[in-house]
């Protein structure tokens, strides 16, 4: 007999991870800057507690939501490595003043 609780609490689990990384996936596609609220939910986020093990009827909708999550994850690396390159060229490109001098010579 399945616990249809048990089996809710880990469907609304993945269901939250689902859409947590879609708001990932949205950012990276869209170059969408995420709003403060969304940028505060995704740190406040917690492993649900209690669920048990994770019910064989759900076991391939996590593993699709894990090879998600990897992927994403690699993306966000690689947008980051990108970033990085990308202000290191600016910064080499931004002018360099001139050293003043830091005493005159008014004798000379």
């Amino acid at each position: 007999m399945v616990d249809t609780a048990w089996d809710s609490a880990w469907t609304s689990a993945l269901e939250s991870l689902e859409l947590d990384v879609a708001v990932a996936e949205r950012v990276l596609d869209n170059n969408h800057l995420p709003s403060v609220a969304e940028v505060a939910a995704l740190a406040a986020w917690r492993p649900p507690a209690d669920l048990g093990p994770l019910p064989a009827s759900l076991a391939d909708r996590a593993r699709a939501l894990l090879e998600r999550q990897l992927a994403t994850a690699a993306a966000i690396g690689r947008a980051m490595t990108m970033n990085r390159r990308q202000l290191a060229a600016l910064t080499a490109l931004r002018p360099v003043q001139a050293a003043r001098p830091v005493f005159l010579d008014l004798e000379g």
